[in-house]
């Protein structure tokens, strides 16, 4: 039997051990020993760029951001729908995890990093959403952390409170949408969606093809054909998160 490999690993903001290991053709990053992702179970990364990309197909030069490269496995999706007037700005926190894709995972999904759409940002995504410009993107990507419960850096949860919904909403162009990946269901994130403005569809989706359960779910959220709401300034109540 094959044994696990490690072949990297990193300090997070918030003092966590990431790694990334290998076992038996299988690629794996874990925070403290709890996998966070896995070659394998890849599929519901694909599905949401995927999904977000063809609903975009038309858009003339569209811009994506992708908030989080883990394995590249959203970003190859975005890429196969792009056209070559396209661009992809994917932000990382780590630049291990950048530097990791470029060495050990370039036969993975590693040398898309070379595609000339591409823009790596190495640092928050946060820093890149409604702060300097508004109506960048046709389409965000959010694979960040486990989704709404930050694990990896704790102020991640800021991208998913009302007012990073906000910002959110304004960095989008008229017509554009954003996914975000979640290990698991949230009404009330749902509820907070709803709040800003957002048209919302929560998809339960599968680890891997052929899975038997639904595993994950990712929420779709589409832009109105007008301008953003202004930015909320409270939490929804209880009665507002059923």
């Amino acid at each position: 039997m094959k044994q696990r490999v490690l072949l990297a690993e990193a300090k997070t903001p918030d003092g966590g051990l990431l790694t990334l290991n290998e076992h038996d053709g299988r690629y794996q990053i874990s925070l403290d020993g709890r996998e966070l992702m896995n070659s394998f179970v890849s599929a519901s990364e694909t599905e949401m760029g995927a999904r977000v990309a063809e609903a975009l197909e038309d858009c003339s030069a569209p811009v994506f951001l992708i908030g989080g490269l883990g394995l590249g496995y959203t970003l190859s999706a975005v890429l196969k729908y792009l056209p070559a007037d396209g661009r992809v700005v994917v932000a990382e926190l780590l630049p291990e995890v950048v530097k990791w894709n470029r060495e050990h995972l370039r036969g993975l999904n590693g040398a898309l990093l070379d595609d000339p759409r591409v823009t790596i940002y190495t640092g928050d995504v946060a820093e890149l959403i409604g702060q300097k410009s508004l109506s960048s993107y046709d389409g965000i990507l959010l694979d960040v952390d486990n989704g709404p419960t930050a694990m990896v850096k704790k102020s991640n949860k800021g991208l998913y409170d009302l007012s990073g919904l906000a910002r959110i909403q304004r960095s989008l162009r008229p017509g554009g949408q954003v996914a975000f990946w979640s290990a698991s269901g949230d009404r009330p994130f749902e509820a907070r969606l709803n709040r800003v403005g957002f048209e919302v569809e929560a998809v339960p989706t599968r680890a891997y093809p052929g899975a038997k359960r639904f595993q994950y779910f990712i929420f779709y959220a589409s832009m109105p054909e007008s301008e953003p709401t202004s930015e909320p300034t409270s939490e929804p109540t209880s009665e507002d998160a059923l």
